[in-house]
């Protein structure tokens, strides 16, 4: 069975013409607590240069703490790909937990991004074992741009939603701050699957085991819902990101993909009435299916029911209570409205952008949302987003924050997945700066489940409760001073009223002075070469520099670009007496030769070493 519920935003709606109200549905599978369901899973993993050295390193501790949290009975197969495509683990039981580690663990970094065909490698060991009743499911992780191989993000989705429907399901995950978010979430969405942004390399083992659990509390799957709306009643929007079409009958369908045990499926939509009198208004009948699982089995079910609103007087509705759910409605109007400002931005309308975002943000204060900590977060972040966009500086960081917080809130019903950010706010380094606390109160700024929060140090304040503070400031590891703090009118979290300034410890060496990285002096003069690659200084991190193989071209050895960013194909000008065939090179510098197609290799070249 499946559990179903509705709420208006408004208790009461008031009589009249041309009404407009929001309502949030819930479905839960009511089913017995269920025993696990086994897994047919395939890891696929970018081991292409621009994964080279921690990202790697850290992905593959993540799939080793995958292969910990699995049991015999599970089907696992692990797939890694750069310009080739390799099955480290083919499809098997998991009954030797060490032998499938040590195979993890023997993965190197290599040259260009074939995303398609490690992909469809996966599906492929995925679907020699598929089984309805096990979960079917293949997690992509990748941290570049498709540069080989089907790159169409168009086919590629297309594929994703295909694959769906013969039961093989894909999760994608991307890796810092060099992947195709649209791409990523196209394919999930397209397949009803999950998507993660996984911020900081250190991140990667929690994410996969937040995936996991996700797996193992699936006790449902492709929910459909089909909206027969009554007369004089229109879908102005869907507050999910979710699958929108039309049957036969010019209804919108819905598909929400899957349940999860003990977490309720959400549906917001936005509904215009045209007229209205006091009593009750049939508003719509829901049809919904899904498979679910019963007596152990993967079963069918599906059911009808009838949405009513209710209608009074002007009066009435003014002084009628608001629904208690207003608070989830908002959190998916603000992930709404961020997802509708990063698209007018992109399209150039950037006023129009920051408008809609700073309506939304004066819209919460007046309803007194602020007072829920939870959206005065959000507001935090909107006000952030509004600033940047206005500023035409977002950039690729924002933007990806933006994304994966419209996605998480508008798929999931998850707090550990809502509101991650972890990327420094520039206006940090701009901060005035004291070197004591004095009379003032010491704040510091930590990550939390991939989340910025501001915690108090100084005494005589409850150090386990959140600060409302503004997000361009968030640095994680940044210490504050303020001249005191207020608890919030409900007293959960405090409030920040005064003065800001950022607290540099004396003695101590201040990170926020100037930007963490260096970046190597680029020369523009053309690399050269010791006797042989033996005598190259060797590096196991790429940082700033430009990641090079080398590899056999007919009876030739040539020198190519495998970091994201440039012409795979192309030749380079780069010292013979180094090259080994498969060598993976650091170089500071890729200059375009004089020809416009080819490169030059510049400044000093390092042998890249795993590290370990």
């Amino acid at each position: 069975m499946i559990k179903t519920s509705y709420e208006f935003d408004q208790s009461i709606l008031a009589a009249g013409s041309s009404l407009k109200t929001n309502i949030l549905l819930r479905f839960r599978a009511d089913i017995a607590k269920s025993p696990r369901r086994n897994l047919n899973l395939s890891l696929v993993i970018d081991r292409s240069g621009s994964m080279a050295g921690a990202p790697l390193h850290h992905a593959l501790k993540a799939a080793e703490s995958v292969v910990d949290q699995l049991e015999l009975d599970d089907i696992l197969s692990v797939v890694v790909y750069d310009d080739e495509v390799d099955s480290v683990v083919p499809p098997q039981s998991v009954t030797n937990k060490a032998a499938l580690k040590n195979s993890i663990r023997k993965v190197r970094a290599g040259g260009i991004t074939n995303l398609s065909g490690g992909w469809l490698k996966g599906c492929e060991h995925v679907k020699t074992r598929l089984d309805p009743q096990k979960i079917n499911r293949v997690l992509l992780l990748t941290d570049g741009h498709a540069n080989m191989g089907i790159q169409d993000p168009k086919i590629l989705t297309a594929t994703s939603g295909q694959k769906a429907e013969e039961g093989i399901i894909t999760t994608t995950l991307g890796f810092a701050q060099g992947f195709n978010e649209d791409l990523l979430i196209g394919m999930a969405r397209a397949a009803t699957g999950n998507f993660y942004f996984i911020q900081s390399i250190d991140e990667a083992t929690e994410v996969f085991s937040i995936e996991l659990d996700s797996l193992r509390a699936v006790v449902g799957q492709n929910l459909k819902v089909t909206l027969e709306l009554a007369d004089g009643v229109s879908l102005v929007d869907t507050l999910s990101l979710a699958k929108v079409s039309q049957n036969d009958a010019g209804q919108a369908v819905i598909t929400l993909g899957e349940l999860y045990e003990g977490e309720d499926k959400l549906l917001g939509l936005s509904l215009e009435i045209s007229s209205a009198q006091v009593g009750e208004l049939p508003v719509m009948k829901l049809h919904y299916s899904a498979d679910v699982v019963q007596d152990n089995r993967i079963q069918s079910v599906s059911g009808t029911i009838d949405i009513v609103a209710k209608v009074g007087t002007v009066e009435e509705a003014a002084f009628a209570a608001t629904s208690h759910i207003i608070l989830e409605l908002s959190r998916l109007t603000i992930a709404k409205a961020k997802e509708t400002g990063l698209n007018l931005a992109e399209h150039g309308k950037h006023q129009e952008a920051e408008q809609t975002l700073r309506a939304l943000v004066k819209d919460l204060r007046d309803k007194g949302l602020n007072e829920n900590f939870e959206i005065a977060e959000e507001i935090d972040q909107l006000e952030y987003f509004a600033r940047r966009i206005a500023q035409k500086a977002l950039g690729n960081a924002g933007r990806k924050e933006m994304r994966d917080q419209t996605y998480q809130t508008m798929t999931r019903n998850r707090s550990d997945l809502v509101g991650r950010g972890v990327t420094t706010g520039d206006e940090v380094y701009a901060m005035p700066i004291v070197n004591e606390v004095g009379s003032g109160v010491e704040l510091y700024c930590v990550r939390e489940g991939g989340k910025l929060r501001v915690k108090v140090i100084s005494g005589g304040y409850d150090s386990t409760k959140n600060i409302q503070f503004p997000r361009a400031i968030r640095a994680e590891g940044a210490r504050y001073v303020v001249e005191g703090l207020e608890l919030s009118s409900d007293g959960t979290f405090y409030r920040v009223h005064s003065k800001i300034t950022r607290f540099a410890q004396p003695g101590e060496t201040d990170i926020f002075v100037a930007p963490r990285q260096s970046h190597p002096a680029n020369t523009g003069k053309a690399s050269k070469g010791p006797a042989s690659a033996a005598d190259l200084p060797t590096t196991d991190s790429v940082g700033d520099s430009i990641l090079v193989q080398c590899v056999k071209d007919g009876s030739k050895l040539r020198a190519r670009v495998v970091s994201d960013g440039y012409e795979p194909d192309w030749n380079m000008r780069f010292p013979r007496s180094v090259r080994e065939e498969g060598m993976l090179y650091v170089v500071d510098e890729v200059k375009t030769a004089p020809d416009g197609k080819s490169y030059i290799a510049c400044g000093e070249i390092k042998r890249f070493v795993q590290p370990t």
